[in-house]
């Protein structure tokens, strides 16, 4: 134990680092068992790497708190054990810096979509460096005034300006949580960021009071060995809880393994509830599917929807006819609820119009800026020129190859049967509808379903009067 304090290898040291490997298997786990259990593809675009980036922002949080407070007993002897890369490099831009980063860009996001009603006008993978450049410039300029000794200890002077910056990040995040709180999210993204806040909230204010001991009282053996195992059980506890208050579509993000039901959801018209996304009904309409019929005209039926789709899909060609059955999903949406409205179109716009998107569709440059640009993510007409492009292209190609491909056979026989099966269903409830009769008697079959009010009057014979 002696001497413990200064290089390390107390035995608080050791449960520190043991709570650290848990805290960062747990959210391993936490980010990869949804997607191995359940099958969810690979999200793309932010709603991946933003996530993928707080999870290595983590691991280089625990990392430099074990290097750079001398939990593990060690000695510096090569470059890359230097107290400016752990202590200030990895521990700030690196660590700290990407988690508060991340999720602000993340709140700025709900920001941009749901109260100016348009995508955020900046990337994220240029935000996200944008919002990073405080703590890069703060951390260059450490490292060419040198403030640290052996200890990897800074002053108070330099401690308590290096402790802004969370404090400032966190200020900002719970601004823009202000202003979006009266907005009536489907997907409990605010009432999940008030937890990150809160989280985020008391993680940092714990924080700055063990840092700042921890670098002013470096003589105080019991001190230096209490703070820094409190300081990266904090951390372990923030890196967990501050990635599982993910704030996101169910579709898009990382799901809780106890919510089990959000993976019966195969579409974002299903997710918001839109009557036509889901499973077939007994009363849905049938259709004579006849090629001189305009396809847009067809393509209203869902049966026959359904069946073009998996044409096109046999050909990989499907991404228009999926684009196109989405847009008939968001006009089904009211124009009086723009918050549903957003969550469709933003879902649209990041799988088939982006550039990269899983599915991207074929539209003009001109149509596609339209979309990414537009000020009214809730306007109603919004993806109309893409529709009516695709619509032309699917009329020209892929419409002349489907009146003689076996799904429509299969469409025709399908619909055959439909018809057979409503009319038996007619002639059924036709045999089973009540019927009038003039004899009223036992005699009578259908004496048990009209018996009559009044008893009925029988003659000398016991026969009954008609």
């Amino acid at each position: 134990m002696t001497g413990c304090d200064v290089i390390g290898g107390c035995p608080t040291d050791y449960v520190a680092i043991s709570v650290a490997i848990i805290s960062f298997i747990l959210l391993l786990l936490r980010s990869t068992l949804p997607f191995l259990i359940h099958k969810i593809p690979r999200p793309k675009g932010s709603s991946f790497w933003l996530p993928t980036i707080q999870i290595m922002g983590s691991f280089n949080l625990l990392l430099s708190l074990v290097m750079s407070l001398n939990v593990v007993r060690f000695h510096r002897r090569h470059w890359w054990q230097s107290c400016y890369i752990w202590a200030v490099w990895v521990n700030g831009p690196l660590g700290i810096g990407l988690l508060l980063s991340c999720r602000l860009i993340q709140a700025a996001h709900l920001y941009s979509v749901f109260i100016k009603k348009r995508l955020f006008p900046v990337r994220s993978y240029v935000s996200l460096p944008l919002a990073l450049l405080p703590w890069v410039a703060w951390a260059g300029f450490l490292h060419i005034t040198l403030p640290l000794n052996n200890r990897c200890h800074m002053g108070t002077q330099w401690a308590v300006p290096y402790m802004c910056f969370p404090v400032l990040y966190t200020a900002a995040l719970v601004c823009i949580t202000r202003a979006i709180h009266h907005i009536e999210f489907k997907f409990h993204e605010l009432k999940d960021l008030w937890r990150g806040i809160l989280v985020t909230v008391f993680s940092i204010g714990a924080w700055v009071v063990l840092y700042v001991l921890h670098e002013t009282h470096e003589e105080t053996m019991w001190l230096q060995v209490t703070t820094r195992c409190v300081l990266l059980v904090v951390a372990s506890f923030l890196v967990v809880a501050f990635f599982s208050v993910s704030f996101s579509q169910p579709l898009v993000s990382a799901i809780s393994l106890n919510k089990k039901e959000s993976f019966n959801l195969k579409t974002m018209g299903e997710a918001l509830g839109i009557h036509d996304s889901g499973l077939f009904s007994q009363d849905d309409p049938t259709l004579d599917a006849n090629p001189n019929e305009p396809l847009d005209k067809l393509l209203l039926n869902k049966r026959f929807r359904l069946s073009f789709m998996e044409f096109a899909d046999s050909c990989l060609a499907g991404e228009s006819v999926h684009f196109y059955n989405e847009v008939q999903q968001l006009d089904k949406i009211p124009v009086n609820d723009p918050v549903k409205r957003i969550y469709m179109v933003r879902h649209i716009i990041e799988k088939y119009i982006t550039t990269g998107a899983p599915m991207e569709v074929n539209i003009s440059h001109k149509t596609r800026q339209e979309i990414l640009t537009s000020p009214d993510l809730a306007h109603p007409n919004l993806f109309r020129n893409a529709a009516n492009e695709l619509l032309q292209l699917i009329s020209m190609n892929l419409a002349k190859d489907y009146w003689s491909s076996v799904f429509f056979l299969k469409f025709k026989e399908e619909s055959a049967m439909r018809n057979v099966d409503h009319e038996l269903q007619q002639v059924n409830s036709w045999k089973n509808s009540p019927r009038l009769s003039s004899v009223h008697c036992p005699n009578d079959p259908f004496y048990q379903d009209h018996i009559p009010r009044d008893p009925p009057s029988h003659n000398g014979h016991g026969s009954c009067l008609v």
